[in-house]
């Protein structure tokens, strides 16, 4: 007997966003990737204690002017509501009440076990959103991966990448596109 191939059901954010609203996630991590929803891992005080510095290096360095969401929804696309380890938007906490943001200026993902994830689904999923700045703090080799420049490209998860990429480590320092006057040492990036 032959078996037939498994239908997946997506999601539209629309979906997704009523379902939350219901509580149907309630306690549990969840994102919406393109129309798939993900199961986040649970996190480790390694991952916790990145997360929590790369987040006060942030704030320190962009001030008034910036909000450093962490862990909050991103209003990605029509199939797409992620939830970045950090999003750093323009503005202030209430320019956000009736909707969270579009198109962040920069997103940081934390990685350890979810590298391969964070450097194929995500790169792409970001890349086709608009996200002009995409970095990973990549727990595993101790190194910050800078994505930039998205673009389309057919043969790419969600057909779209980033045309440059870099791997940064201590003491160089890193820049927002949206903000380039500011530098931030990798030093304060990286556990």
């Amino acid at each position: 007997m032959r078996q037939a191939p498994l239908t997946l059901k997506r999601w539209s954010r629309d979906e997704y966003e009523r379902l939350v609203d219901l509580g149907v996630f309630r306690g549990e991590a969840v994102e919406l990737v393109g129309g798939h929803l993900v199961v986040g891992e649970p996190q480790g005080s390694y991952h916790a204690s990145a997360l929590g510095r790369a987040g006060d290096a942030l704030r320190a360095a962009l001030g008034a002017g910036w909000v450093v969401r962490v862990q909050m929804p991103t209003a990605l696309d029509d199939e797409s509501e992620p939830e970045p380890d950090l999003a750093v938007v323009p503005g202030v906490w209430a320019d956000y009440e009736t909707g969270h943001p579009a198109t962040p200026a920069l997103v940081v993902e934390v990685s350890e076990t979810s590298l391969a994830f964070d450097r194929g689904e995500k790169v792409g999923l970001y890349a086709r959103g608009g996200v002009r700045d995409y970095w990973i703090i990549n727990l595993v080799d101790r190194v910050l991966e800078v994505y930039r420049d998205p673009a389309p490209d057919a043969d790419a998860p969600y057909g779209w990448i980033y045309r440059r990429a870099e791997r940064l480590v201590a003491p160089a320092t890193v820049w927002l596109l949206a903000n380039p006057d500011v530098r931030i040492s990798v030093g304060e990036l990286l556990p």
